[in-house]
Order: C-alpha cells, then sequence, then structure tokens
C-alpha cells in the first residue's frame, strides 16, 4: 500500500483540523505554504505525539512498579500498558507512513 502525495495533505489537512469537505487540504496548510496562526506545524504535531506516547510509556512503567510493590490494581496495570501500547503503535504507523511518501516522492521524476 502506497500513500500518494494527495492522500498524504489530505491527512496532514485533516489532522490540523483545516481540511476542505472534499478531503484535499487547503493549500495554506500544505508543507511549505506556511501555516496559519491557528494551527501548528507538522514538527510540533509530530513532537506532541512523541511526547504523548512517551508520557503513556511512563505511566505504564509506573503502573507496573506499584503493582510489584504491592500498592496498585492488575486493570490499572494491563489499562495502561494497553495505552501505551496503543500510542507506540500510532507513532509508529506515522512514521512507516512518512517514510514511505518521502521515498514515493524521491522516485517522482522532475
Amino acid at each position: 500500500m502506497s500513500i500518494g502525495a494527495l492522500d498524504a495533505a489530505a491527512a496532514y489537512g485533516r489532522a490540523l483540523g483545516t481540511g476542505s469537505s472534499a478531503g484535499i487540504a487547503k493549500p495554506s496548510t500544505m508543507p511549505g505554504a506556511g501555516v496559519s496562526s491557528g494551527g501548528g506545524s507538522f514538527g510540533s504535531m509530530i513532537e506532541e505525539m512523541v511526547t504523548d506516547a512517551a508520557q503513556s510509556m511512563r505511566g505504564a512503567e509506573q503502573a507496573s512498579a506499584r503493582q510489584v510493590a504491592g500498592q496498585g490494581d492488575l486493570i490499572d496495570v494491563v489499562t495502561a500498558i494497553g495505552a501505551a501500547e496503543t500510542a507506540l503503535d500510532t507513532v509508529v504507523a506515522v512514521r512507516d507512513r512518512v517514510v514511505s511518501a518521502y521515498g514515493e516522492i524521491m522516485r517522482m521524476q522532475i
């Protein structure tokens, strides 16, 4: 499965909440076109995702430590680990799509 340039632009626009009803990002949200004051950059969106994933993993680690010490509930540990796993899977999926899109762009003929 490959992601096209328009698909990537539409996904970026939807992530910022500025995509048009046709599913194609508005020109102001496309990379290199500048970002409006209401939205953030792609880099800040990725940074926020990675930070959230790291915090989820820290929370799972702390819940596990509490459980080992006999102070935590097993359900809390399982829930925290599931949330951390989902966050990490999301970050990895986005990374894979970005790498795939970059490879496709590099293969484009000028």
